[in-house]
């Protein structure tokens, strides 16, 4: 049963690909402000499809860390899901993501339309420097950043594995930065068709302020989001 819930999800989710973005693009050829409008209703629809085919809720904590306006978020990255639910619970935010991603058809060009970040990370500093300038310009707009220090969707229980690029973004931006932790993962693995049900939660944990040092920052970063992350994991196992 878990496997059929699952394999109807995951046609659900492309169908709502298909559907949301085609009629939205109607609005959004006339207006490219409605992009963020349609992406927000993508991902309202994908979590009406999560709750009600697979079971899984999503809780929200610790919302009133993120403040009005500049804010950078570095989150846990477990799941799929992480690239879903914030754009429900964050105010327009502007993801950072890997290039490649802008290329996927239909998901790709919302991406490009609604201001979404690319990062190359190959591109060296020159291609960092582009996208914190980028990123600027969405921070004016008072679109918190969202970016994934760890790159890519980690099983629970690996090693972290955070990239210096974030410290380097954090210092260049000089905004607070707010840890994200979160529990995805034990519902909706890094990789895999079955889903289990239960209860997400995404927690914005307290703000580092701007100006730290970059090994200090770190160190504070990692032991916020891995230390949060594994108090939300045993909450869920304590649920089973």
């Amino acid at each position: 049963m878990a496997f059929l819930r699952s394999l109807i999800y995951e046609i659900y989710f492309a169908l709502a690909i298909l559907f949301v973005g085609s009629i939205g693009a109607i609005a959004v050829l006339f207006n490219k402000k409605y992009a963020l409008n349609v992406v927000n209703a993508w991902s309202r629809a994908e979590l009406w499809g999560l709750k009600y085919i697979q079971g899984i809720t999503v809780e929200v904590r610790g919302i009133e860390n993120l403040r009005d306006g500049k804010v950078m978020v570095a989150g846990k990255h477990l799941s799929t899901l992480d690239t879903v639910a914030p754009f429900t619970m964050m105010n327009t935010p502007a993801f950072v993501f890997k290039k490649e991603l802008f290329k996927v058809p239909i998901f790709g060009w919302y991406l490009k339309v609604s201001g979404m970040i690319a990062i190359d990370r190959d591109g060296g500093m020159a291609a960092l420097k582009g996208m914190v300038a980028e990123s600027k310009v969405r921070l004016e707009e008072n679109r918190p950043i969202l970016i994934f220090p760890e790159g890519t969707r980690q099983p629970i229980g690996a090693e972290p594995d955070y990239k210096p690029g974030v410290a380097a973004i954090y210092g260049m931006l000089g905004v607070p930065c707010v840890p994200l932790a979160l529990n995805t993962g034990c519902y909706w693995k890094n990789k895999g068709l079955v889903k289990r049900p239960g209860k997400v939660v995404f927690e914005f944990l307290e703000p580092i302020e701007p100006g730290l040092k970059r090994q200090e920052f770190m160190e504070k970063l990692q032991t916020a989001i891995e230390s949060g992350t594994a108090k939300l994991v045993a909450e869920a196992s304590q649920r089973q």
